[in-house]
């Protein structure tokens, strides 16, 4: 017997067919990069400030990069570390402060 409002689907009662929808969670989530390099004291104080302000939200994530692996990304960013950068290719170079590290990740 059918429950009022329910349609069928192939001669079945349609909450038989219903599943719960899958969420990718990792694509809910926004991975912002860190430049710098393990010699670098600013890049310890950018990673401190920006781990300071992770803790407001999950769905950031910072990855930390170190430049000194690519010949490219130390000729570009070699002078400019730490480095902050967004999906979208903006980058947030030093000096840069805890407020404007919040927004930059949530602005």
């Amino acid at each position: 017997m059918l429950t009022p409002g329910f349609a069928t689907l192939n001669g079945a009662d349609s909450r038989a067919v219903l599943r719960k929808p899958t969420i990718d969670y990792e694509r809910l989530v926004t991975t912002f990069k860190l430049y710098g390099t393990s010699a670098c004291h600013l890049c310890e104080v950018a990673e401190m400030l920006v781990q300071q302000q992770l803790r407001q939200d999950s769905h950031v994530r910072v990855e930390l990069q170190d430049i000194s692996d690519s010949d490219e990304l130390v000729d570009r960013l070699g002078t400019r570390i730490p480095v902050l950068a967004h999906p979208d290719g903006r980058e947030l170079g030093w000096p840069f402060s805890a407020a404007d590290i919040s927004a930059f990740l949530y602005g």
